[in-house]
C-alpha cells in the first residue's frame, strides 16, 4: 500500500484521475499542501455551453468544487476522504469557451469539518466564487 493518499497517488500517475476531473480538463498549476492552497486550470469546452453560448453554471460549480476538494485532499492522511457537505456558488460574469483559472484554499480545518473557498477567473476577470463545507471521513468507515 502506498504511503501517499489518493490525491498524491493521482499526481504521481499511480492512480487514474477521476472521470469528472478529466471531463472538466483540470490541470493543477500550483499545489501548496502546507498552506492548504491550490491553483487550477480548466478547459471550458463548447459542450459546456448553454443556449446563450456561455458556460453553464453547473460546470462552473463543478470547477469550483474540483478546486476546493483537491486543496483539502492534498492535506489528508492515507485512507481519508472529504466529501462536500454543502456548496454555495456566486456567479459574477459570464464565462466563455476557453481557459478558466481557479484558486482555492482551506479557510479553516477542524478535526472533521473543514471550510473552503475558491474563485474562478477568465481573462483576469472574476467569473464565479464559492464556499464549501467538507467532512473528513475514513474511507473504510461507512457513513
Amino acid at each position: 500500500m502506498s504511503k501517499q493518499n489518493f490525491f498524491w497517488q493521482i499526481q504521481a500517475g499511480e492512480l487514474p484521475p477521476p472521470p469528472a476531473a478529466q471531463t472538466l480538463g483540470i490541470r493543477f498549476t500550483q499545489i501548496d499542501a502546507e498552506a492548504g492552497t491550490i491553483e487550477t486550470e480548466f478547459q471550458a469546452r463548447l459542450e459546456f455551453t448553454n443556449p446563450a453560448g456561455n458556460i453553464q453554471g453547473g460546470f462552473l460549480a463543478a470547477m469550483l468544487d474540483d478546486s476546493m476538494g483537491p486543496a483539502l485532499a492534498a492535506t489528508l492522511a492515507v485512507g481519508e476522504f472529504a466529501p462536500t457537505l454543502n456548496l454555495n456558488v456566486s456567479y459574477h460574469r459570464a464565462a466563455k469557451v476557453g481557459l478558466i483559472q481557479g484558486k482555492a484554499r482551506i479557510v479553516k480545518r477542524g478535526k472533521d469539518i473543514c471550510f473552503l473557498a475558491a474563485e474562478l477567473y477568465q481573462d483576469a476577470h472574476l467569473i464565479a466564487s464559492a464556499t464549501a463545507t467538507a467532512m473528513v471521513r475514513n474511507m473504510a468507515v461507512q457513513a
